[in-house]
């Protein structure tokens, strides 16, 4: 069923509710909330705004869908919790007794499901899941997983977040000095495109936010998004005085989120620009895909409105595609290797790659 939204009015406590098809309130629906965007779109700052309903927990980038191959052998319910702490330390960032788990059960979704209720239950709250960036090209996966899921997808500018991006590797954060991470998010920008339209049509629950409207009006967006969850809205939700950030990894890269302010972006603050090449390279994807929607999506960059650029040539998108797949087949190939291969392998592994700990963040 698609989440119908009324025409909106001037006021956030006015804003109308979301409905379904078959007219059932949105609150009526049962299952997990998923928050996803591209890395460095806002994911961070939308949960640390999020979860200080108290209604609502959500976990920060437990991400254990990327240790799924754990799964794919019988009796990962008695390990999965030991390889999940020592992939990204969610289990502690969450404050997760281990044995409250369902380390019985065999099952994907029940042990995932399990995590998300004991996350929630700490706090009390009725609305249970998880924010991840990493979850972009997943949301038809866990839509299968969780047929009554609601997800709350936040878009923002291809350009805004290669400055971010950029700006974050200048900080050391081992997950954005990859290589080929600009490809990995212009070409996943368009994967989450067509995740979400093949979410929409199959009826999948799916609530979109504009990034640069999001922080421009952050109690509007909140407002909507209670709407479309089915609680009431807190004026405090729409600023970070009060924000729990626990959960949140350390690093120079999140330092905007555990401030105080509501800021953009330190990029745009320092009017940082992005070198040319990446620039035109964004510039020419987005008016390919715009002339592939016969201009309906993406919305223009800012400064190129009414600008005709070239497209990329079908060698560019070739190569592009290729290499694109490549850095996903090494990130998948990486998840296996943490679902299986001895402790003490992945401790020598770690130290080779310079990381204290897998970073996977917005």
């Amino acid at each position: 069923m698609k989440t119908v939204l009324e025409p909106a009015t001037s006021s956030p406590e006015q804003l109308p509710g979301i409905r379904n098809e078959d007219g059932r309130d949105a609150q009526q629906n049962s299952g997990p909330v998923f928050v996803i965007g591209m890395w460095r779109s806002g994911t961070s700052l939308f949960y640390a705004l999020l979860n200080q309903h108290p209604d609502i927990a959500l976990m920060y980038e437990g991400d254990l869908l990327l240790l799924r191959p754990v799964f794919w052998l019988p009796g990962a319910g008695s390990r999965f919790a030991g390889r999940w702490q020592f992939w990204n330390q969610a289990i502690s960032r969450h404050k997760i007794e281990p044995e409250r788990l369902a380390s019985g059960s065999s099952s994907f979704r029940e042990n995932l499901e399990s995590a998300y209720r004991e996350a929630a239950r700490q706090k009390g709250a009725r609305l249970f899941g998880e924010k991840s960036p990493n979850y972009y090209d997943a949301v038809l996966e866990l839509a299968r997983d969780f047929p009554e899921a609601r997800f709350i997808v936040i878009w923002r500018d291809p350009a805004a977040i290669s400055r971010s991006i950029l700006d974050a590797a200048k900080g050391r954060s081992s997950w954005f000095t990859r290589r080929g991470m600009i490809v990995r998010t212009l070409l996943g920008f368009k994967v989450m495109k067509n995740q979400c339209d093949r979410a929409v049509r199959q009826g999948v629950h799916i609530h979109q936010v504009q990034y640069e409207e999001f922080v421009q009006d952050p109690a509007r967006t909140m407002s909507e998004v209670c709407r479309f969850l089915g609680v009431p809205f807190f004026p405090e939700m729409a600023s970070l005085q009060s924000a729990d950030r626990s959960a949140i990894y350390e690093g120079r890269h999140h330092s905007l989120v555990q401030g105080k302010e509501i800021i953009p972006s330190r990029s745009a603050e320092r009017g940082e620009t992005l070198p040319l090449r990446i620039r035109k390279k964004i510039d020419r994807y987005m008016a390919l895909w715009r002339k592939q929607t016969h201009g309906a999506w993406p919305p223009p960059s800012q400064g190129t409105e009414g600008l005709n650029p070239e497209l990329p040539s079908l060698l560019e998108r070739f190569v592009d595609a290729c290499a694109y797949r490549y850095f996903r087949s090494f990130d998948s190939a990486v998840s296996i290797l943490y679902s299986y291969a001895p402790f003490s392998a992945l401790r020598v592994w770690r130290r080779l790659v310079h990381s204290s700990h897998v970073e996977v963040g917005e």
